[in-house]
């Protein structure tokens, strides 16, 4: 608008005033004032912009109106009259103004904009005015005047802010108005904004402030109005006020400039705020966000990346795709190294997945390297982030994402692996239980229940109890009725896969053992006090607080809840009632909040005592099986079968669902025996026995086993119907059929003599060989009836197996086997002669397991049996009619009769060495399956303390095994073995008596002593044969010498030493035979004296040898020679490891050969040239290892394939010293695994035959003279190798040397690795981060990178004041050598030397 030069007043200057209006001055009241003022405006409002006279008569009046004395006037309704005059005169007089003053023009601009304030006042009886004075203003657009002015910038500021001040109190106050009203208010502020922000040549940045100050938070949650209205007005504006942001944000992000605004440092919230109004407002700003993503600061990459985790996330969104660059860009923030950077990217991975579904592929690469994040934080909200997606829709989460949860199960940190499990379990509910997405999400999380059972797996007692309450709440909620709640149980267990099945009957069978040692808690409490008493109290509130968080804390709170049942005799009742055989559901819930109301303490919230008790209480509590839960159960069998309910909807076929419906009903037969005592359940159980599936039949007869004690007295009609069909499947069914009714009749009924006879006789008169698929059942049978009544069968049992089992089963060959070639074969494929011979064996050990006596040397002649069987490689008869994999079954077969018989202490002792040492042969048998299964059966015997402990010497051997899963399984038992004997010691005190079976570190004698047996190891001074049995010790040691417990390896050194002091049992005036004992047990020393650090304990005091091994000292004599030369031990320790062969034979060379009897002093004779046994002190054993910290089956140096000191130093010269050959610390120390877990190269077929002149020449002196005609058994390798010297008939086998693994028969899973190449050297980083391949009872668990085993942490170990556990073993007479039960005494003489 242009401002005229000059302005006439017409008449000569005089003011002229409408019609009735006074002449207006400051003589007069303000009530006159107003009165004359109200009807000027009128006037003006009525006039038009046309009307040329009247603006020429009253342009002296709006000429006065501008005057101090309006502008300035103190009254209000005058300044708001004046204002409105002045609207009226700028609407009037457009374009042009009839003010020429600059400064006039911005003092009654700023007088209007201040008069706008009366608009917050909507009540108010002049708004109207206040109302129209807006409206006249946006209308015309008056303060478009403003912008020749110079200082315009001041009353736009002004005006803004006034608008945006008062739009809160205009809508708070105008909410009861009529609401069309407020938004014309509203309307007209936009207007009037939008026309001063798009028609001025810029918005400068004050006035940019002015608007964008309403956006920060804290004045958006004060003026919601003032927020809505910037928004509004930015949308308008926003081609013109873009430039003007992208100015303001480039100042600040790229330049730094914070000074340019005061709002600098809300960059990041204007930007968040600006992007939810319109994206095109910050074209220009994205760019420098992506600058700012590669900041130096890391406060400042974390701003950056929480805003964009917003703009990115924000449901209506589409920056990704527009802008990937920057999307890109983010993403790369998911491996910042600033880790709450990293925190913050995966924490918007959740907003992300559940706003935009499409960019789950972009996130999930990133999701996966951080579930793998080093830091505890990150991986927990991984999970988070993934399972809240999952929650709110299945499809928002894929496949890959889930199972990043499914790795985290395993993390090594309990709040991760806590998140994880809950995370599942609720997906699993809500899909599969409730089914609230159909069945596709069902099925693609039905995994879940079967991954979370099988957590319990792990050691850790938390992983245990989260998964019984994961079980109790998600997956077979205990909250729902009965007949749900079973039908739930029934399905889930017809749907698990074998290993969860086993987790759950596991689960229920700690519970019950967990309700046992209460219960037998609670008798301890109805027994009079004693010293005896107390003991065992104590003994069984350690093993109940082991099965708790946190054992250390829980022991105290489980010895307060023992004082309080003490002191309360009701709340002793209602925890008896509470583990009652015949608590329902019901009434366990009941008890639970009854005995947690009387522990609750209401002055303390949080009670960690009550607590515990309540984790006591929920895993002895029968929430889910009652008489009422197996009933309902039942009836779900029973509708299964007939087929009036259909199970494929369930996701099972019917025969699937009847035979896990039996199967889960067995295994709640062992746990909740008292709940099946009805006719009606035991009705269909008879149904059952009559089907045609075996499996079915099989379960049922065991569940009448296991539940049936009150049968015969209470349910005779039962009884009678259920005899005549045990005694059919004892005779006609299948052998598992079999051994069930012969026990069953055997467990239920008092006629059991009368019942078994009748089975006995008539089995035993038709027994036919030349029928053998008719014997196996009657064999079974037989056997299982001799060893359960022994009285009444064992002599009628004699003559059956010396006229049929022998001589005319196992002696003879009927049928041709199956030249295939094949060292293994299915179950089906098996011959009907050899299942049948298997199953003779089987009586055998059976028949004198049940005499428990060798009174009529039948245990003797059966060892013989046995062994002969191992020598001849299973083919007894030697007629080359049996196939290799029939011989791998009979190996088998007599390597596990031995190892039964070695569990009754009768027949262990008179199993000879070499009987001995033939059955540890069958770990390195050449059939993969025979190794596999001899393996699990020797470490389930040894886990059990059935077995003596010479048995786990035999895991040595595994150190051959060509197969690195193999040796792997064999460590994890190792491990498992270890830390059970040790913590037995602990758990029983009394138990110290039998230190010397249960002591690990005692295992050392035996394997030193098999390995000095090894029929490899016929050249004590091969470097490369001393090479194998170095390994074979460090398989075990390395285990055994995890930690040094109460001084243990030099407890491990004195007895290498000691054996040294004595010669071999077994051979004792042989001197090859004793030099190779001393040059193992000095191969034992150099790997023993390795790993000792410098330390000030007390020397142990001398071990114990077995004398049936080592015999008794020579007082005389001094062994203090070394057996091998200081350059093969510095070879040892520190040469190349050689690809050796990989195992050898089954048949190992023996001082009895073939069939020849073996024979061996008397008991009687071995101890009479010992003297008395001197009884170890208690107190010491009492205290022993009661705080060393067992070596858990996670393992040790889990991720080191090589746990060994590495000293590099320049080699010096040795001092050779007498009879403990040390190396210095000074020399580069052993890597004393150098093959463990390489695969080793299997031998070439025919290979394993050939031997070398000069090697049979070395060994013509080596056992005793073969027998005089040749023989598929072991001979010595002279006679045997000789005689295939002068035999050229290839058709005759000659003596086989140690069995090769076959490269076909690795694995039943195809762990063909026997002939791989394995080189000589290996990098040490990859050695020392080789995985190792654990079975799934493994304690391993994903570590924070996922691809390592990570370890719990070991308990603190033993102080210096703990009790030496090896000094228990010490005998109060120090002076004589004396034997305590087979077992000797070194006493040595001082040596010349002695580590330092």
């Amino acid at each position: 608008m242009e401002f005229p030069a000059a302005q006439q007043k017409p008449n000569d200057g005089k003011i002229i005033y409408p019609p009735g209006v006074k002449e207006i001055t400051d003589k007069i009241t303000n009530d006159e004032v107003v009165k004359r003022l109200k009807m000027v405006v009128k006037t003006f409002m009525d006039m038009d912009q046309d009307s040329e006279d009247e603006k020429q008569q009253y342009l002296p009046l709006a000429l006065h109106l501008s005057s101090e004395f309006f502008l300035r006037n103190p009254n209000k309704d005058v300044r708001l009259l004046v204002a409105c005059c002045l609207a009226d005169i700028f609407r009037i007089y457009a374009p042009e103004a009839p003010y020429t003053s600059h400064d006039k023009l911005k003092d009654i601009f700023l007088f209007i904009t201040r008069q706008l304030k009366g608009l917050e006042d909507t009540k108010s009886p002049q708004f109207n005015r206040y109302f129209y004075l807006l409206e006249n203003l946006a209308w015309v657009k008056s303060y478009n005047i403003c912008f020749e002015l110079e200082d315009c910038n001041e009353i736009f500021i002004q005006l803004f802010r006034t608008l945006f001040s008062v739009i809160k109190w205009a809508d708070q106050k105008s909410a009861i108005l009529i609401n069309s009203h407020n938004q014309k208010v509203q309307m007209h502020m936009l207007d009037l904004m939008s026309s001063i922000t798009m028609e001025g040549d810029g918005v400068t940045q004050e006035l940019l402030d002015s608007i964008l100050i309403n956006l920060i938070p804290a004045h958006k949650n004060l003026n919601k109005q003032a927020f809505d209205l910037a928004k509004v007005l930015l949308k308008r504006t926003v081609q013109i006020i873009e430039p003007c942001i992208a100015n303001f944000f480039n100042q600040v992000l790229v330049l730094g400039k914070s000074s340019v605004s005061d709002l600098s440092e809300h960059v990041f919230d204007l930007i968040q705020e600006l992007f939810a109004i319109d994206p095109n407002l910050l074209i220009s700003v994205m760019p420098q966000l992506e600058f700012k993503l590669k900041s130096n600061d890391g406060e400042e990459r974390l701003a950056v990346v929480r805003l964009l985790a917003k703009l990115f996330g924000s449901k209506n969104s589409d920056l990704a795709n527009q802008n990937r660059p920057l999307w890109q860009c983010f993403l790369g923030r998911f491996n910042d190294i600033h880790v709450p950077v990293r925190l913050e990217s995966v924490k918007f991975a959740s907003h992300c997945l559940m706003n935009h579904p499409d960019l789950a592929r972009d996130l999930t690469e990133f999701l996966k390297v951080r579930s793998h994040d080093p830091e505890e934080a990150i991986r927990h909200d991984v999970i988070v982030t993934i399972i809240t997606a999952g929650k709110k829709d299945l499809c928002l989460v894929n496949d890959q994402l889930l199972g990043f949860v499914r790795e985290r199960t395993l993390d090594k940190r309990w709040r991760v692996r806590k998140e994880a499990m809950m995370g599942l379990a609720q997906l699993y509910k809500k899909y599969c239980l409730h089914a609230e997405a159909g069945k596709e999400a069902a099925d693609k999380v039905s995994w879940i229940k079967d991954k979370l059972l099988h957590i319990y797996y792990q050691n850790s007692i938390d992983d245990k109890l989260l998964v019984e309450k994961i079980f109790a709440q998600y997956l077979v909620p205990h909250n729902l009725e009965t007949e749900e709640r079973m039908k739930c149980l029934y399905y889930l267990y017809a749907s698990l896969d074998p290993n969860a099945v086993k987790a759950l009957n596991e689960m229920w069978k700690c519970q019950n053992m967990l309700r046992s040692h209460v219960r037998e808690l609670l008798d301890l409490h109805k027994q009079p006090a004693s010293e005896a008493n107390n003991a065992a109290m104590f003994g069984k509130l350690m093993t109940i607080a082991k099965n708790l968080p946190d054992p250390g804390k829980a022991q105290d709170f489980v010895k307060k809840f023992n004082q309080v049942l003490g002191d309360d005799e009701k709340l002793r009742s209602q925890l008896e009632l509470l583990i009652s055989p015949t608590c329902s559901c019901k009434q366990a819930d009941v008890c639970v909040r009854e005995i947690a109301r009387k522990l609750a303490n209401p002055k303390q919230p949080t009670n960690p005592f009550l607590e515990m008790v309540k984790f006591l209480l929920e895993r002895i509590a029968p929430v889910h099986i009652d008489s009422e839960a197996i009933s309902a159960l039942v009836k779900l069998m029973n509708k299964s079968i007939e087929g009036t309910v259909d199970d494929e909807e369930e996701g099972v076929s019917p025969d699937s669902a009847i035979r896990a419906g039996l199967e889960l009903l067995k295994v709640l037969s062992f746990t909740h025996p008292t709940a099946f005592h009805s006719a009606e359940t035991y009705e269909s159980f008879l149904q059952c026995l009559r089907m045609d599936d075996d499996k079915v039949a099989e379960a049922a007869i065991q569940i009448f086993r296991n539940t049936g004690h009150r049968i015969e007295t209470d349910l005779p009609q039962i009884r009678s119907a259920l005899i005549p069909i045990l005694h059919q499947k004892a005779k006609r069914g299948t052998p598992h059929q079999a051994k069930q009714a012969v026990h069953c009749i055997h467990s239920i009924f008092s006629n059991k003599e009368v019942q078994l006879a009748q089975i006995f006789e008539p089995l035993s008169r038709s027994l036919n060989a030349d029928v053998p698929e008719q014997l196996v059942t009657p064999l079974v049978s037989l056997g299982h009836i001799s060893m359960l009544a022994p009285d009444q069968f064992a002599s009628p049992m004699k003559s059956v197996v010396a006229n049929f089992i022998v001589k005319d089963l196992l002696m003879n060959d009927r049928t041709n086997g199956d030249k295939n070639g094949k060292l293994w074969s299915p179950d089906e494929e098996v011959s009907p002669e050899v299942l049948a011979k298997v199953q003779a064996i089987k009586l055998l050990v059976r028949w004198l397991l049940g005499m428990k006596n060798n009174q009529s040397k039948s245990a003797n002649s059966t060892l013989r049996l046995l062994s002969a069987m191992l020598v001849s490689e299973g083919d007894l008869t030697e007629h080359k009619r049996i196939s290799k994999s029939d011989m791998s079954r009979l190996r088998l077969a007599a390597g596990g009769a031995i190892m039964k018989l070695a569990q009754e202490p009768c027949y262990h002792e008179i199993i000879t060495p070499e009987q001995f040492q033939l059955c540890a042969l069958v770990i390195n048998d050449e059939c993969y399956q025979v190794r596999q299964i001899f393996a699990q059966k020797l470490h389930k015997a040894l886990v059990k303390l059935q077995l003596p402990l010479e048995y786990m010497a035999i895991f040595a051997l595994c150190a051959k095994d060509p197969v690195k899963e193999r040796r792997a399984h064999a460590r994890q038992c190792l491990l498992k073995n270890i830390s059970i004997r040790r913590e037995y010691l602990k758990q029983n005190p009394m138990a110290n008596e039998k230190l010397l079976s249960l002591l690990p570190e005692y295992v050392v004698p035996y394997m030193i002593h098999l390995l000095a047996h090894d029929p490899d190891f016929t050249k004590p001074q091969d470097v490369d044969q001393l090479r194998d049995i170095k390994e074979c010790l460090w398989f075990m040691l390395e285990v055994l010498m995890a930690k040094n417990e109460n001084n243990s390896h030099m407890f491990m050194q004195k007895m290498c030493e000691s054996i040294k002091q004595t010669r071999d049992a077994q051979a004792p005036d042989d001197p090859k035979a004793n030099e190779k004992l001393y040059t193992v047990c000095d191969v034992a020393l150099c790997v023993i004296n390795s790993k000792i650090a410098i330390t000030l304990a007390d020397p142990p005091k001398e071990p114990m040898l077995p004398s049936r091994f080592f015999t008794h000292p020579d007082k005389d004599f001094c062994n203090d020679k070394s057996y091998i030369t200081e350059e093969t031990r510095i070879h040892l320790l520190t040469g190349k490891p050689k690809p050796t062969t990989v195992l050898g034979a089954l048949n190992k060379p023996l001082s009895a050969t073939g069939r020849r009897p073996y024979h061996r002093s008397s008991v009687s004779d071995a101890v009479s040239n010992t003297s008395v046994i001197s009884e170890c002190d208690p107190t010491v054993l009492l205290r022993q290892r009661d705080q060393s910290s067992e070596v858990s089956e996670i393992g040790v140096s889990e991720n080191e394939e090589h746990p060994v000191r590495m000293i590099t130093t320049t080699p010096v010269k040795l001092d050779i010293v007498k009879n403990k050959e040390v190396i210095s610390d000074q020399i580069a120390a052993p890597n004393l695994g150098t093959e463990r877990g390489k695969k080793r190269p299997a031998a070439s077929p025919g290979t394993e035959n050939i031997r070398k002149e000069t090697e049979e020449k070395k060994t013509d002196d080596v056992g005793p003279t073969a027998p005089p005609k040749p023989r598929r058994g072991r001979p010595p390798k002279s006679e045997s190798q000789g005689s295939a010297a002068k035999n050229d008939d290839s058709s005759k086998p000659s003596g086989r040397g140690r069995k090769r693994a076959a490269a076909s028969q690795e694995s039943a899973a195809g762990n063909e690795a026997g002939n791989a190449k394995v080189p000589k050297q290996q990098d040490l980083t990859a050695k020392k981060t080789a995985q190792r391949q654990m079975d799934l009872q493994s304690s391993q668990c994903l570590g924070s990178d996922g691809d390592s085993l990570c370890e719990r942490e070991p308990s603190p170990g033993l102080t210096a004041n703990d009790a030496d556990l090896f000094s228990a073993c010490e005998s109060s007479q120090e002076d004589a050598s004396i034997e305590e039960r087979g077992f000797i005494k070194v006493k040595r003489k001082p040596l010349k030397t002695r580590r330092q």
